[in-house]
Formats: structure tokens, C-alpha cells, sequence
């Protein structure tokens, strides 16, 4: 069970969907009975996972990789400077890199209830895919995060393209489609007001993004995912990250939270 800690002015939320935690005897603590839980230390209860499955992948009547029969979660948080060499920085255009700069003395949208997090961007909190199972090819495919109950629809395999006007979202207009055992997600249509990581890279209106989702075994789904905007970045550039399966028991939880309300993350961090 996820553990949160309250403390004045801030919250912290300690989430089982990270590494597994070290024993509390490699910690010197001593040798625990077997089936008793950790010592709780200050960011909550300790306790081991088990291994991530990592047998061949179910899949759907039609043969397509079923991506819905859990929850997942990703290895660490995005960061749009993930996928580069040491030594490299991103190919921010001057615009674009004094605006990450001014935004360290602004608050993250997400810190104020604003859906910030999806496309590109994603967090360490739980998502699901939902899936068709009928017979017919799915027309819709969605992915729920369980960071504010937002969630992400992808038109799938109906031959529309995308409009060639958008009025832009937070989410973009995504259309998809599988070749072979991989989901290809085609993305535009963004506002600029979301953050592509907690760092305040931005980016403009000309967004596109094309992600390719591939359940690579049971347990490990693997995302690249191509990051091209000539209003913010001189060339495109690809990031790469995993997401793990959690355990069967594992749900999506309530995530309240919205915008203009005054308490605790909503009332702005600085």
C-alpha cells in the first residue's frame, strides 16, 4: 500500500512503484521473522516486491499484443535530456532556452491540478492501458494515468488522419496503428503550456511526437519516443524509457486533484 506523509506545506508520497527497497537486515538493522514487514522509517513502510514477470506476452483474439492486463509503471520519471550523451544538452533554440530558464522562478503546471503529464512527458505514478476486446478491430485506444484521473484517447486504425485544424490541448490529437508487435502513437495538435519535464523544457504549438510502445516480454514495456518541434529545438531528438508490470493486485488509485483548488499541491509550491 502506498504510504503518504504530510508535512507543513508539503507532501510527500512514497509510491511502492519504484525499486524494490533494500531488507532491513542489509541495512544492519537485523534479521526480521519471516512474513514481518520492515521498520517504517521517515519516508514510510519498507517492504520487498517480486520479480517482474518476464515470460512471453498475452495477446488479444486477433494475435495484437495485449497491452490492457495490468498496471504499469515507469523505471524513473521522463526527462527530455534522458536520452543524451554525457556532456551533451539539448538542441534548445535561444528562445526556447531563456524560457526554461525563466522558468525556474515559476511553478510547474502540474504543481497547480493542470494536466501536464502524458505526451511526452510521464511520472513515476501508475497508468493502464484500455483496450477493445471484441471481435472487431478497436477503433479507440486509451491510456489512463492514475496522476490526476487524466487520460490520453488515441484513434486507432480507422484511416482518419489528423485534422487539419486543431484548437490545441494538453494531450494533442493522437491517432495509432501497430506494425508488427509494436504500438505506433502519432501525435499533434499541443498547447505550449506543458512542461516536457520538471526541469521547464518547453516547447511550442508545433509539437509532434511519434511514440512506439513495445511490450518486449511479460513484464517490460519499452517507449521511444521522437520529440520534433522547430519552434523549440533546432533538430529532433528521440528519448527512450521502460515501464515495469505490477503485481496482479495492483489498482489504479482515486488522485484527487483540481485546478484553482487551494490546498496542497493546487495552492502553488513557491
Amino acid at each position: 500500500m502506498r504510504q503518504l506523509l504530510s508535512v507543513p506545506g508539503t507532501v510527500v508520497v512514497v509510491l511502492h512503484l519504484l525499486a524494490p527497497v533494500v531488507s532491513a537486515q542489509a541495512q544492519g538493522g537485523g534479521a526480521q521473522p519471516s512474513g514481518v514487514l520492515g521498520p517504517v522509517n521517515a519516508l514510510g513502510q519498507e517492504f520487498t516486491l517480486p520479480p517482474t514477470p518476464t515470460g512471453p506476452p498475452p495477446r488479444l483474439p486477433d494475435g495484437t499484443i495485449d497491452l490492457g492486463d495490468g498496471v504499469w509503471v515507469n523505471v524513473r520519471p521522463f526527462n527530455a535530456a534522458s536520452s543524451l550523451e554525457p556532456g551533451q544538452e539539448l538542441p534548445l533554440l535561444p528562445a526556447a532556452k531563456a524560457l526554461m530558464a525563466a522558468r525556474k522562478q515559476t511553478d510547474d503546471p502540474h504543481s497547480w491540478c493542470l494536466p501536464s503529464l502524458g505526451a511526452p512527458r510521464y511520472s513515476p505514478y501508475p497508468f493502464r492501458f484500455i483496450q477493445n476486446y471484441t471481435h472487431k478491430r478497436p477503433t479507440h485506444l486509451y491510456i489512463m494515468h492514475e496522476l490526476m484521473r487524466t487520460f490520453r484517447q488515441i484513434f486507432m486504425e480507422d484511416g482518419r488522419t489528423h485534422p487539419a485544424e486543431l484548437d490545441p490541448t494538453w494531450f494533442g490529437h493522437s491517432i495509432g496503428w501497430y506494425e508488427k508487435d509494436t504500438l505506433v502513437v502519432d501525435t499533434v495538435g499541443f498547447n505550449d503550456k506543458v512542461w516536457l519535464d520538471g526541469r521547464g523544457t518547453p516547447h511550442t504549438e508545433q509539437l509532434h511526437t511519434v511514440e512506439r510502445w513495445t511490450r518486449v516480454d511479460m513484464g517490460h514495456l519499452v517507449t521511444e519516443a521522437l520529440i520534433d518541434d522547430p519552434g523549440a529545438f533546432s533538430r529532433s531528438f528521440t528519448v527512450r524509457y521502460e515501464s515495469l508490470l505490477r503485481p496482479p493486485t495492483d489498482e489504479l488509485m482515486e488522485y484527487v486533484c483540481a485546478e484553482n483548488n487551494q490546498f496542497g499541491f493546487a495552492s502553488g509550491v513557491r
